[in-house]
C-alpha cells in the first residue's frame, strides 16, 4: 500500500495559490493509518539497540494526531504543545517566524527533566519553523531530541534546513 494514495490535493487553501496536502483520507482507512503509524515508528523502535525515548513531543493540532499513537507504540509519554493559553499550568515559550509574520508555541514547564530523550513529531514539515520551536522548547529544559518525525514533507520549501544537526524522518515526501 502506498501512504501517498491516501493523500488529498485541495487547491487553493488555505489561501488562493497554495496546494493543501490533506490527511483525511489517510486518517478515514484503518489500514493506511496503521500503516503511517507502523512507519513513523520504525525508525525509532528498539531493535538497533538505542536507548528508549521517554516522551514523544507533538505539535498542536494534526502532530497529536500521529504524537498519541506513537507514544503508546514506543512505550513513551506525551507531550502537547500547544498554540498559547492552551495550557492550564506555567508554560514555556517560543515565538518563531511564519510566511507571514510570526507564531508562538508553548510547552509545560515541568513537562520534561534534563537528559530526558525526546522524539518531535508533526504530520507535516513545510518551512520548518514549528518544528524548530518545538526543539527549542525541548531543550530549554534540558530534554535530548533524539528526532524529528513528520508524517509528509515538502521538499520545495527546504524546511529541513531549519533541522540542520537533527535526525529528520519524513514517511512521504514531495
Amino acid at each position: 500500500m502506498s501512504l501517498e494514495e491516501y493523500i488529498r490535493d485541495i487547491p487553493d487553501f488555505p489561501i488562493e495559490g497554495i496546494i493543501f496536502k490533506d490527511i483525511t483520507p489517510l486518517l478515514q482507512n484503518k489500514k493506511a493509518f496503521r500503516q503511517a503509524i507502523d512507519v513513523l515508528a520504525a525508525p525509532y523502535e528498539d531493535a538497533d539497540g538505542r536507548d528508549p525515548i521517554d516522551f514523544i513531543v507533538a505539535i498542536e493540532s494534526r502532530g497529536f494526531i500521529f504524537g498519541a499513537p506513537l507514544a503508546y507504540r514506543l512505550d513513551a509519554g506525551f507531550i502537547p504543545i500547544r498554540k498559547p493559553g492552551k495550557l492550564p499550568s506555567d508554560a514555556i515559550s517560543v515565538e518563531y517566524s511564519l510566511e507571514y509574520g510570526t507564531n508562538k508555541l508553548e510547552m509545560h514547564r515541568d513537562a520534561i527533566n534534563p537528559g530526558d530523550r525526546v522524539l518531535v513529531v508533526d504530520d507535516l514539515l513545510a518551512t520548518g519553523g514549528s518544528a524548530r520551536a518545538a526543539i527549542q522548547l525541548v531543550e530549554q529544559l534540558g530534554g535530548v531530541v533524539v528526532g524529528v518525525v513528520f508524517l509528509i514533507e515538502l521538499l520545495f520549501l527546504e524546511g529541513i534546513e531549519q533541522l540542520a544537526g537533527y535526525e529528520v524522518f519524513s514517511a512521504i515526501k514531495y
